[in-house]
């Protein structure tokens, strides 16, 4: 279909959703607002015009097919604002809390809001968690995480009596099967519909859940030790079917955090490191059965069963491992501003040098590490355990392949062994550094009179790209004031 207001009008009748004439020129409004902001915030993986009314707009209002909203309601994790704007609009007398942690994201939906003239909504930068300012009616939420996992976060916020709506896929049985154990005395379950949505052959479910009035604060883990940390009542998971393991066990693997923007990070020190110094991030805490409970408030904390924990504990730490969300990266742009400096752009493969490359990038002061797209991910587990804190010391874009690397005439100093000596010329002020890939080296688009070398012994053949690139870091500081200052 033709993208356009009537289409997408059309489209939403033929699914059974009537709405006002206004209401429908809101609705495209957003479509464009969403469409035009898309490339630079990556919003939406989904780009056809009618994949985009269908598996957005329509999915989020179908929920009024089987229920009424409360309010006011919170839209956790709301993202590009969904399914909360589509709710707000057609349910303007509804109060919408658009709860998103990522700034820039965040940004956009108080710019879709004024853009819109939605009244009764605000727009919450931050998690949904023990720290959540407002008692609500009601959340909604079509994020990936567990039901029992949400119900952790939100069981201080939903006041007793009032709803939590899940907008799932067909297989959340096991996720139902596991709340009914661990939340059941703070959680009843009264609704639980299964739809398709209309034109597609995507199944969906709405599970509701209403908030008792037992209160959470007889819990273990509201209470204080006398160290000052917390205590708390694990949930005991000893099941492969467990969806809590099988998340934690899919970030095991570079796919798996890219689907759901999250890692693992094991140990001791590091996690430390990070339960100080990002707490917005964390997300649980896993242990094996013997396991410390998490040091901070209100942190759902998973308890393993030993075999399943020594198979997400890659690292054979034997200590607690973190589960922390992953921002969105920005995506790099060759025509926009460039920090004073080097950007390193890394299209390494193996995670180990990704991490390894990571840490010399924070140590020697690079501003910005471009991810191509051959790289793999800087959260991958061997990548954390190279890079170490300096993964949240670094500020990361993505960018193309390196076969269509362009640097829009801001200079782009390649590493390669037929290069000219690395320090026969001094650094450009601001430059582009690009080490080659494993194996294949630099592909010939960049290899040419810019092209740099690490001298070397004729014993050697070749450096690995992760030290060419350390050592060249290296030099780069040592010329730089600034940086060998700081």
């Amino acid at each position: 279909m033709t993208p356009g207001r009537g289409s997408l009008e059309s489209l939403l009748r033929r699914c059974g959703i009537e709405l006002t004439r206004t209401q429908y020129d809101q609705l495209w409004h957003y479509h464009q607002l969403l469409r035009n902001a898309n490339a630079a915030l990556n919003l939406t993986r989904i780009h056809q015009f009618d994949n985009m009314v269908l598996k957005h707009y329509v999915d989020s209002l179908l929920v009024l097919r089987f229920t009424e909203l409360p309010s006011p309601l919170v839209d956790m994790g709301s993202g590009p604002g969904l399914p909360g704007i589509p709710l707000k609009i057609a349910r303007p007398d509804v109060e919408m809390i658009l709860a998103e942690p990522r700034g820039a994201r965040a940004d956009f939906l108080s710019k879709v809001c004024a853009a819109l003239g939605l009244e009764k909504v605000e727009v919450y930068a931050n998690k949904v968690g023990s720290r959540f300012p407002h008692r609500v009616e009601g959340v909604i939420t079509r994020a990936v995480a567990s039901i029992p996992e949400t119900l952790d976060r939100v069981a201080r916020c939903i006041v007793p009596g009032g709803r939590m709506l899940f907008m799932k896929g067909p297989e959340c049985d096991e996720e139902i099967r596991e709340a009914a154990q661990s939340h059941g005395r703070w959680f009843k379950l009264t609704d639980d519909h299964a739809y398709d949505i209309p034109w597609t052959e995507h199944h969906r479910r709405l599970v509701i859940y209403e908030r008792t009035d037992a209160p959470r604060d007889d819990r273990d883990d509201t209470e204080p030790t006398a160290s000052g940390a917390t205590t708390a009542t694990a949930r005991e998971v000893t099941s492969e079917a467990n969806p809590a393991f099988k998340l934690a066990r899919d970030l095991l693997s570079g796919r798996g955090i890219r689907k759901n923007r999250q890692a693992l990070i094991s140990g001791t020190r590091f996690v430390e490191e990070v339960v100080e110094r990002v707490p917005d991030r964390l997300v649980a805490w896993l242990t094996p059965p013997d396991g410390a409970p998490p040091p901070i408030e209100g942190l759902a904390w998973l308890r393993l069963a030993k075999p399943l924990f020594q198979e997400i504990d890659v690292a054979g730490t034997h200590a607690p491992i973190v589960q922390v969300s992953v921002p969105e990266f920005p995506t790099w742009s060759a025509s926009a501003p460039w920090p004073e400096g080097c950007t390193l752009f890394v299209p390494f493969q193996d995670p180990e040098n990704v991490g390894a490359v990571i840490r010399s990038a924070a140590a020697f002061g690079v501003p910005r590490v471009v991810l191509l797209s051959e790289a793999a991910h800087p959260f991958h587990p061997k990548s954390v355990r190279a890079a170490g804190p300096a993964l949240f010391a670094t500020r990361f874009e993505v960018g193309p392949s390196i076969k269509e690397l362009r640097t829009a005439g801001v200079p782009l100093i390649a590493l390669h062994a037929e290069g000219r000596p690395i320090d026969e010329t001094p650094f450009p002020a601001t430059f582009g550094l690009v080490p080659g890939i494993e194996g294949p080296g630099l592909p010939e688009n960049l290899r040419g009179p810019d092209a740099r070398s690490i001298p070397i012994t004729p014993e050697v053949e070749s450096l690995n790209a992760g030290v060419a690139a350390a050592i060249a870091l290296y030099l780069w500081s040592r010329s730089n004031p600034r940086t060998t200052a700081e």
